[in-house]
């Protein structure tokens, strides 16, 4: 069979690796560019692009880059990093894609193919088609990624730099022994590391993981200090130092991020109300791991036997990887050397495990709790960051799938011309054939039966209900109603004055302002925070319209200065905060709303 090597033992990489032809990366574009289009079908059909508040969030903020009282570069905020909402920026510009949501499921989509095309670019290195595919079926057709493709959340941009990232590190250590002064692929790396420092924080400590590596394998040649890989490093370091300034120059704190009122510290005090724990895994990364080893494979593999027999088989895949990569593969009549490029290079493929030990941590100590429906408190929460570990999955199933394959009891042996002369051999001969044939029948049933292995998977988990999709579908139940009828009274009330500003908070609900068919920049509010401030002080005197939610900036100034205001109407819906909405004696409007004619 051609996905078939002449050897049980994988070859050693040779200098340079040899691509993957255009049509095998065209043919799998296209079955991406299927999956992609029928979820994007799908999410439009049911209108999900927005079920997550956060990919609400990531669309204001791209959009308030252009679309407020002083766009720039401060609209970005402190606290989620920047290029996630410079990729979306462009189609948010388009107001009918903004409003919808449509603007996101083009970049995230691109995000998607990218994605899974280098994690079949990285698995072809050193398996074959075969094995490569399944792999990347298992990465492709997973329900979760289908979804969150097709929506503004960051998932896709990191798992395309991910991968990418392992990906050219590891044609960057394949290709150093041929050019020890640096290679040609050191530039691409350090520019998909800076993508992925401006994309999550989890791309920090990333970065810096495979810069150590890289370091590392200078030093054994002594070019530790080549200019190339000095000026490589500085310009990698240049991201985390780059937003830190930001954090400064425009919130007066360079580690306002980390510590400031929109941080996840902040967020996580708010929330717990004082409680002690305020998670599991609190200050525990033993169990925070847990927790976030058990988000993982919900993410990625359905629940009960299925999913159970194919996590087993990805993790004999990792440790088949790190036998091959450790372990001496020295083949008689060759010299050490020549495995050493495909031993280091396979260990490098091991950084797509980071996610373990980072999320460990994180959850334990830096303020970002996952929570699981079948684990106390039972509840969906950030389960989108096991998808983190999807790509390490599908990898080493694919070196389990290969592995299997290459048994020998499945490989084809060539009968052989029985001698006409030894009938003894003509036996032996016979028996030769009878195994060929034997095999030839076994491999196609076994391929088929591992491809309806993965096919089921995903089936099951559709069938269960993925998990991040239910977390999506629960927050959109939360708050989507409550957001449509705000945005219809706040529609209605504006279409009396349709010059009258409107004071909101639009932090906890962006939304309100396009699907009340407004733009920011007929509105006041937090991001643009010289007018915001100055109309909290003066709120009748300011602006026409104020949509105040308790506890937040406006109530309080509504409180503070409620002269001039007239109450309209109030708003509330179990766990979301009441709301209210005013409008200014002061203004054209109060006529308008005061008259029998509106009322």
């Amino acid at each position: 069979m051609p996905f078939l090597s002449d050897s049980s033992k994988p070859s050693p990489i040779r200098l340079p690796v040899p691509p993957v032809s255009l049509r095998e990366r065209l043919i799998a574009l296209a079955a991406l560019a299927m999956a992609s289009l029928a979820a994007i079908l799908w999410s439009a059909r049911h209108q999900a692009w927005l079920y997550y508040g956060d990919a609400e969030a990531h669309l204001h903020i791209a959009r308030r880059l252009f679309d407020s009282h002083r766009p720039g570069l401060g609209q970005f905020g402190s606290v989620w990093l920047p290029l996630p909402h410079l990729v979306l920026a462009p189609f948010v510009a388009i107001d009918p894609w903004w409003r919808s949501g449509f603007a996101a499921v083009i970049p995230s989509a691109l995000c998607y193919l990218a994605a899974a095309l280098g994690l079949y670019l990285l698995a072809r290195i050193w398996l074959a088609p075969l094995p490569s595919a399944f792999a990347l079926a298992f990465f492709a057709l997973n329900p979760n990624l289908l979804y969150l493709q097709t929506t503004a959340m960051s998932e896709p941009l990191f798992l395309a730099v991910l991968v990418w990232s392992v990906l050219l590190l590891v044609r960057w250590r394949a290709a150093l022994d041929a050019r020890p002064d640096g290679s040609r692929h050191l530039w691409p790396l350090m520019l998909v590391l800076f993508a992925a420092a401006w994309t999550r924080y989890d791309g920090w400590i990333l970065g810096f993981g495979i810069w150590f590596w890289m370091a590392l394998a200078l030093q054994r040649r002594r070019a530790l200090f080549q200019l190339r890989f000095v000026l490589a490093s500085f310009a990698l370091l240049a991201a985390p130092v780059l937003w830190m300034l930001y954090n400064a120059i425009y919130f007066g704190d360079w580690l306002d991020f980390l510590r400031g009122p929109y941080s996840a510290a902040a967020i996580e005090a708010r929330t717990s109300g004082g409680a002690i724990p305020p998670h599991p895994g609190w200050h525990n990364p033993w169990v925070s791991g847990i927790f976030f080893w058990h988000c993982s494979t919900g993410d990625a593999f359905a629940r009960g036997f299925l999913g159970a027999f194919l996590l087993l088989l990805a993790l004999f895949g990792l440790a088949l990887l790190l036998r091959l990569g450790w372990m001496n593969q020295t083949r008689p009549g060759t010299h050490a050397d020549d495995t050493t490029p495909h031993r280091a290079a396979l260990v490098g493929t091991l950084l797509l495990w980071f996610p373990l030990p980072f999320y460990a941590y994180s959850v334990a100590w830096g303020s970002v709790p996952i929570f699981l429906p079948d684990w106390w408190p039972h509840s969906w929460y950030n389960t989108r960051y096991g998808m983190e570990l999807l790509p390490a999955f599908a990898f080493t199933l694919g070196f389990a799938l290969d592995w299997i394959l290459r048994q020998p009891a499945l490989r084809q042996p060539a009968p052989r011309q029985p001698d006409p002369d030894s009938p003894r051999v003509d036996r032996r001969a016979a028996r030769r054939t009878t195994g060929a044939e034997t095999a030839a029948h076994t491999q196609p049933a076994l391929v088929g039966a591992l491809a309806c292995f993965v096919l089921a998977n995903v089936g099951q988990m559709i069938a269960q209900r993925p998990l991040v999709y239910v977390e999506a579908t629960r927050n959109f139940a939360a708050r989507g109603t409550y957001t449509q009828t705000l945005a219809t009274a706040l529609a209605r009330l504006h279409t009396l004055d349709p010059a009258a500003l409107v004071l909101v908070d639009t932090s906890d609900f962006p939304t309100i302002i396009p699907r009340a068919g407004l733009t920011y920049r007929q509105t006041l509010n937090e991001s643009d925070k010289q007018y915001f401030c100055a109309a909290l002080a003066a709120p009748a005197a300011s602006v026409g319209i104020v949509l105040a939610f308790d506890q937040d900036e406006v109530a309080r100034a509504v409180r503070a200065h409620p002269e001039n205001l007239r109450l309209v109407a109030r708003f509330g819906a179990p766990g979301q905060p009441a709301s209210a909405l005013y409008v200014s004696m002061l203004s054209p409007l109060a006529h308008a709303v005061l008259s029998p004619a509106s009322r």
